[in-house]
């Protein structure tokens, strides 16, 4: 019998990587990757095709919302504001939150979903790393799950599915390796493309979590 379909979110980052890894367990995956003009978008793209190849992937899609980096507000979209240096104990939001965007992805993702009759939506969000995020909590996706709800046939059922939310990042690199997900394949850095800078907020977290998890991070940085 053939699996459920579920459209995963993954944006080359570890969490998507291991997200896609729990998906594969009871569903035919289908990787869809936005870009957003984020300014390490070159990078990411190629982290996604490694994850596509590394997975055995049938279905992908790649969309482009660039229109997010003309309306900017985010370090992560707009030239003219720097990507600060990471703060593990941060407070607030901070600069590398791209307004709504999530709620763009999902609008994409639910659309696709629902032609491909898919049973689920998975994204790699964690409070954790999006504790200024407002668009990074449970509360977030429980909303948007009900909007999918109204806003598609009557017969569509879509859940949100969020496996890694509520877990550090120590066990997000565990799982990952109970799962034999490809973390080197993945890319987390907010700055660089060519060897991760090891000091934004997304480089920290991952460094912190390898660490505490007993491995190495297997991606080279310039700085740990």
């Amino acid at each position: 019998m053939s699996k459920k379909k579920a459209v995963v979110l993954v944006s080359g980052g570890m969490d998507s990587c291991v997200t896609a890894a729990v998906a594969a367990q009871n569903y035919e995956p289908c990787f869809l990757h936005v870009n957003y003009g984020q300014k390490t978008e070159n990078r990411e793209s190629k982290a996604f095709e490694a994850l596509c190849l590394a997975y055995g992937i049938k279905r992908k899609l790649v969309v482009d919302i660039s229109y997010l980096r003309e309306i900017g507000g985010s370090s992560l979209t707009d030239d003219a504001i720097e990507v600060e240096e990471g703060e593990l104990d941060r407070q607030g939001i901070p600069k590398t939150y791209v307004p709504f965007r999530n709620a763009n992805i999902l609008s994409i993702a639910a659309s696709w979903a629902e032609v491909l009759e898919a049973s689920a939506i998975f994204i790699g969000a964690v409070e954790e790393d999006g504790s200024g995020y407002p668009d990074c909590r449970r509360v977030f996706y429980d909303a948007f799950e009900a909007a999918i709800d109204a806003g598609t046939r009557p017969e569509t059922k879509i859940k949100i599915e969020t496996p890694l939310i509520s877990m550090k990042k120590c066990d997000i690199v565990k799982l990952g390796k109970e799962l034999g997900a490809p973390l080197e394949l993945s890319w987390s850095c907010y700055k660089s493309e060519d060897e991760a800078c090891g000091e934004c907020d997304s480089c920290l977290l991952r460094l912190r979590g390898f660490k505490q998890a007993g491995y190495e991070d297997p991606i080279p940085y310039k700085k740990r």
